[in-house]
C-alpha cells in the first residue's frame, strides 16, 4: 500500500477493480481546505484515460510491474509468438493486446510489461519507428503533385499505409 505522497508518473495502481497507469499528476494545496492530488490515470485493459482526485494521505494499493525485452518470432491467425531475449522463453498473446500488429516483422523488438504477481502481461510497448520495404503502390497521377501527394502502399508486413 503506497499513500499519495508516493504517486509518481508512470506508477501502476490497482482502482475500481482494474490496473491503471498514471499518466498526470498535479498535487494540489488550496488555501483553505486539505490538500488533494489531481491525477490522470490510463487503464491498461481498455486504454481509457479517466480523471480522478485522490484526497491527501488517502491509501492506493500500488501494482508491482517489470519489463522485459522479447523478439518477435512470428504469427498464426490472431496469435502473435515472442522471445524474451534473455532466457529465451517463448509467449504467446493475442492479437488484441497489441497496439500495431501489422507493422511487426519478424526479429523485431518490443518490451512488454509484467505483473509481478501473477507473471501475467500487462502492455506491449511497439518500437517507436520500424524501417519496412514498400512492396506494392499505385503510379502517381501527373498534375497530381502540386500538393502533398499521398498514395496507399502496401508494405511487406501486408499493412497498408497512406
Amino acid at each position: 500500500m503506497a499513500t499519495t505522497s508516493d504517486i509518481r508518473k508512470g506508477l501502476c495502481i490497482r482502482f475500481n477493480h482494474d490496473i491503471f497507469k498514471i499518466v498526470e499528476f498535479l498535487h494540489v494545496k488550496p488555501g483553505k481546505g486539505p490538500a488533494f492530488v489531481r491525477t490522470k490515470l490510463k487503464s491498461i485493459s481498455t486504454g481509457k484515460v479517466i480523471d480522478n482526485t485522490f484526497s491527501a494521505g488517502h491509501k492506493i494499493d500500488d501494482v508491482r510491474v517489470e519489463t522485459r525485452s522479447y523478439q518477435f518470432l512470428y504469427n498464426d491467425d490472431t496469435t502473435y509468438h515472442f522471445m524474451n531475449t534473455n532466457d529465451y522463453n517463448q509467449i504467446a498473446l493475442q492479437e488484441s493486446s497489441l497496439d500495431a500488429p501489422q507493422l511487426l516483422k519478424e526479429g523485431e523488438i518490443v518490451t512488454i510489461m509484467f505483473n509481478t504477481e501473477d507473471s501475467m502481461p500487462l502492455t506491449v510497448d511497439m518500437p517507436a519507428s520500424v524501417v519496412l520495404e514498400v512492396t506494392h503502390t499505385e503510379p502517381g497521377v501527373k498534375g497530381n503533385t502540386a500538393t502533398n501527394a499521398t498514395k496507399p502502399a502496401t508494405m511487406e508486413t501486408g499493412a497498408r499505409v497512406k
